[in-house]
């Protein structure tokens, strides 16, 4: 097996930032073509929906929505995902949107609704680089976050429970998307942290 610095040097971040609310972030870019982001959107929500909240993620607001079930129905209309469990559903545009014949939408909303950017992400506690949390998130062509989808955390059960120890297990959500949509084997890195930190 390669040594933790080996398996690094394989999946390095497209970006690191400081965000304001966030923190220090290891940011890859998943590629945003209608496809990828559908069959990624399902595989989210049909196969793991029991252990992730979602929600939108902005200054001022924070939804954590869990869901009550798996997705009753998951389709695709004119550019938009609809992702619907039964008592409520969502609606993200992640591809070309033409509107009707009577109502087209002008390209210029078009671009502005679709998905331009799209992330898997880890929170680092510190400038050392300890992982503290992980993330998914999907931006409009305006840079407006459409989507947060907040992953198992070795730290935290599903109930939002400190875990000690921490349950690396959990990561399994993690390192799938990683080698699903961006062909990044799992990173050692992601096992050296100790606990939960709330920024």
């Amino acid at each position: 097996m390669a040594d933790s610095a080996t398996l690094e040097s394989l999946a390095p971040p497209d970006r690191t930032i400081d965000e304001p609310g966030m923190g220090l972030l290891e940011i890859w870019d998943i590629p945003t073509d209608e496809p990828t982001l559908e069959a990624m959107l399902r595989d989210v929500f049909d196969n793991w929906w029991e252990e992730i909240y979602f929600g939108i993620l902005i200054q001022g607001a924070a939804w954590e929505i869990r869901a009550p079930n798996g997705p009753t129905r998951m389709g695709m209309l004119d550019g938009y995902i609809t992702v619907d469990f039964g008592p409520w559903h969502f609606h993200l545009c992640i591809g070309e949107t033409k509107g009707t014949p009577r109502t087209p939408t002008p390209p210029e909303l078009a671009k502005h609704r679709r998905t331009h950017r799209a992330e898997l992400y880890r929170q680092l506690q510190d400038r050392a680089g300890t992982p503290n949390s992980w993330g998914l998130r999907l931006f409009n062509g305006a840079d407006e976050q459409q989507l947060m989808v907040y992953l198992p955390s070795p730290f935290l059960s599903t109930e939002m429970q400190l875990l000690n120890p921490p349950e690396y297990g959990r990561l399994a959500m993690w390192d799938h998307l990683r080698q699903a949509y961006l062909g990044l084997p799992p990173d050692p890195k992601d096992r050296s942290g100790t606990g939960f930190v709330h920024g």
